[in-house]
């Protein structure tokens, strides 16, 4: 499948981007060469292939572990609770100008 000129200023639209033709072509070119990559890779015989859910099982995994703590060689040390602890929600809210129990209300900023 190849995209024309006409989808790139279709999702540049979408996304708000104001392309200039250079770019529209450069996008043009970029994202038929990635469809082209995986209509190669499509072209492959996986059937023989097991299903992967984490890439990374295979590298300096403890097989014996379950859930997270499987994954526990990727945290440091010396950071206990990550970086810093998460504020609460509640106190997150607290100050804001425009809330409701949930969320922060924002002005829009995209007008079109």
């Amino acid at each position: 499948m190849k995209l024309t000129e006409k989808d790139v200023a279709y999702v540049a639209e979408l996304a708000n981007l104001d392309l200039t033709s250079e770019e529209k072509s450069g996008m043009l070119r970029d994202l038929n060469s990635i469809l082209d990559y995986i209509d190669r890779l499509n072209e492959l015989d996986t059937s023989k292939v097991p299903p992967m859910a984490q890439v990374s099982d295979k590298y300096g995994v403890d097989q014996s572990k379950q859930g997270s703590d499987r994954f526990a060689y990727a945290s440091r040390e010396d950071v206990v609770e990550g970086l810093r602890k998460s504020l609460p929600h509640e106190e997150a809210l607290a100050n804001a100008p425009d809330a409701d129990e949930d969320f922060f209300r924002v002005p829009k900023v995209i007008e079109r």
